[in-house]
């Protein structure tokens, strides 16, 4: 019997693309042109990774401002934060092999789907992903705690036809409590915005500190769902 190739879930900032002080210069900069009080360095760091409600809230943003704030943000982001993020070095030939090696991959990100994927061409790895799914919007409304990205997961396992095990990739508790809500084993990258102790105590299946590490990982969590599976089994969501 053929097995289902597995499926990788990405997060997109902080995992695959470093925002090279984007998001937080640009949250800073949008508070500032609503002449509204800028957090410190080390507060803007935790904005990234909730919905952008959430984060701007987060900051002290009034609840009827949260439209104006957020729409002088995106068009920030769209002139200037963008071009100055980066991919991880190492990551495309990660993607390169994994594909390689018979996985599918998609994206599974905070950012409203059109703007990932602007993001994702402008960077030369949209061609990696089989779907890229993203909020619908920037909805101000507030989440529900740590399980915002749920939908989004959702969305992703919808979309892809057939599969077998499924893996997310991410850098934030965001990413790790929406897979374990949906039974998906999570990997932590330590090269984004998580503070010490978050991805853990989140319930990571793995935490890794490297590109090696990561490859390693999603093909050790990949197998092992494969070997406890049930032979005959679907697999998740499939």
């Amino acid at each position: 019997m053929t097995q289902l190739p597995a499926l990788v879930l990405f997060d997109l900032d902080g995992t695959l693309v470093d925002p090279a002080g984007a998001i937080t210069s640009g949250i800073a900069g949008a508070l500032e042109a609503a002449g509204l009080p800028v957090p410190p360095e080390h507060t803007l760091g935790t904005l990234v990774g909730p919905p952008l409600g959430d984060s701007l809230r987060g900051a002290g943003v009034p609840e009827h401002r949260l439209g104006e704030v957020i729409d002088l943000y995106r068009a920030g982001y769209r002139e200037h934060g963008m071009a100055a993020s980066r991919v991880y070095p190492g990551m495309a030939e990660v993607l390169e092999r994994l594909l390689a090696a018979g996985m599918m991959l998609a994206v599974a990100t905070q950012k409203p789907t059109g703007l990932a994927r602007d993001l994702l061409r402008l960077k030369g790895l949209d061609p990696f992903f089989e779907n890229i799914h993203g909020a619908e919007g920037d909805d101000p409304a507030p989440s529900a705690p740590g399980l915002g990205k749920v939908p989004i997961l959702q969305a992703a396992l919808e979309a892809a036809e057939s599969f077998g095990p499924v893996v997310m990739v991410g850098d934030r508790l965001y990413d790790m409590a929406a897979a374990r809500h949906l039974g998906i084993p999570g990997i932590g990258v330590s090269w984004g915005f998580a503070a010490d102790g978050e991805l853990e105590a989140a319930g990571a299946s793995a935490v890794v500190h490297s590109m090696p590490e990561l490859e390693a990982a999603i093909g050790r969590l990949a197998v092992g769902q494969q070997e406890a599976a049930p032979a005959g089994a679907p697999g998740p969501a499939a």
